[in-house]
C-alpha cells in the first residue's frame, strides 16, 4: 500500500572527483553542508541538510532520487511491503530515517522522514519592481551583488524511462503522485507526464517528477529553485564567467510556466535554475498537452531544447 509524499528531497550522483564537483556546485549556487572522504553533501538556503549528494566513484552517473514522507510511520508502512528494505538511519547532515528500493528502470528511490533542521542561510530579498502599472520603489535603487545564484531548494527531477505507462503506474501507486500535464503522442498514447505531489487543498509545485518514455532509462535533469529572476540572471552571468557548460535558456516554459536556465556539471549531468513556476492543488484537473507545448517557450530560445 502506497503513501502520499509531500516533496522531492534530494538527488544522488557518483563522480570521480569531489573537488571538481564541489567547485561546479558552488558556482551553481549550492553550498557545502558536509564532506567526508567519499561523499559530498550540498545544500540550499532552506533548512534541509542537503539536496544534492555525490559519492566518489570511478564511473560518473546518476544514482537515484529521494522523496519526503509526512511521517516516520509512513516509512514503516512502505517497509512492511515486499519492495522496500527495512527502515534505516539516513546518513548526512540533519539525519532522519530512510527506506529504499529500485524503480522499474533501475533507479534508486528513497523515501525519508524525520530530517532535522540545520538552519536557514541568508538569501536576497527582492526589491520592489517599478513597472507600467505601478512604481512602488520610490526614491530607491536596485543594486545586485555579483556572484552565484542563491539556490533555495530542489524542486523536481526528470528521468527518461523504458515504459512510461509502467513507470507512471509505479510512482502513482507508491507515492500518490498525480498528473498536472500529460504529454500525448496521439489520441491513445502518451509520451510522459509532469507529476506533482497530492497534498489535497494545499498548493504544491506544478511537478515534482517528470517521466519521459524514451525507451532507454537515464537521467535527464534536476531543477533547483533560486530566489527570483534577478538572482537567476546573476547566476547565469557568474556561470558564464566561470566558463561552465550552458545547455539551454534563458526562457519561460509553457507547461509549468517557470523561467529556466539549464547548465551541465563536469560529467554532463544537467541541472536547472528555475523561478516563478505554477502551483496547483486538488482542484486543478489534469491537462493533456502535445509535444509542441512541451518543447515550446513563451519567450526565449526553442532550438536545441532538451526534454524537460
Amino acid at each position: 500500500m502506497g503513501i502520499k509524499v509531500n516533496d522531492i528531497a534530494f538527488v544522488r550522483f557518483r563522480a570521480p572527483d569531489l573537488d571538481e564537483m564541489e567547485a561546479f556546485l558552488v558556482d551553481f549556487g549550492l553550498q557545502r553542508s558536509e564532506r567526508t572522504d567519499d561523499t559530498l553533501y550540498m545544500r540550499g538556503t532552506d533548512d534541509e541538510g542537503f539536496v544534492h549528494v555525490t559519492h566518489l566513484g570511478d564511473e560518473p552517473g546518476f544514482v537515484g532520487l529521494a522523496f519526503a514522507a509526512n511521517t516516520a510511520a509512513e516509512l514503516d508502512q512502505l517497509a512492511a511491503g515486499d519492495e522496500f528494505g527495512a527502515v534505516g538511519e539516513l546518513d548526512g547532515p540533519g539525519g532522519g530515517q530512510v527506506v529504499a528500493t529500485t524503480d522499474p528502470n533501475g533507479f534508486g528511490v528513497e523515501v525519508v522522514a524525520g530530517r532535522s533542521s540545520v538552519g536557514r542561510l541568508p538569501s536576497p530579498s527582492a526589491a520592489p519592481r517599478n513597472d507600467a502599472a505601478a512604481r512602488p520603489r520610490l526614491g530607491g535603487t536596485v543594486r545586485l551583488t555579483a556572484g552565484p545564484s542563491h539556490v533555495k531548494r530542489l524542486g523536481h527531477a526528470v528521468v527518461n524511462v523504458i515504459d512510461y505507462a509502467e513507470s507512471e503506474a509505479w510512482y502513482r501507486s507508491h507515492f500518490g503522485l498525480v498528473a498536472s500535464d500529460e504529454i500525448a503522442i496521439d489520441e491513445h498514447r502518451s509520451l510522459g507526464a509532469f507529476l506533482r505531489c497530492d497534498q489535497g487543498e494545499r498548493y504544491v509545485d506544478h511537478h515534482t517528477l517528470f517521466l519521459v518514455g524514451t525507451g532507454t532509462p537515464g537521467f535527464n535533469h534536476a531543477a533547483f529553485e533560486v530566489s527570483d529572476f534577478d538572482d537567476l540572471m546573476a547566476g547565469h552571468t557568474h556561470l558564464a564567467g566561470a566558463e561552465r557548460q550552458h545547455q539551454w535558456g534563458i526562457g519561460r516554459h509553457v507547461l509549468g510556466s517557470q523561467i529556466f536556465d539549464y547548465w551541465a556539471d563536469p560529467w554532463g549531468h544537467v541541472v536547472e535554475h528555475w523561478t516563478d513556476g505554477d502551483v496547483f492543488n486538488d482542484e486543478t484537473p489534469t491537462n493533456r498537452a502535445g509535444l509542441d507545448e512541451l518543447l515550446a517557450t513563451q519567450w526565449g530560445p526553442t532550438s536545441g531544447a532538451p526534454p524537460r
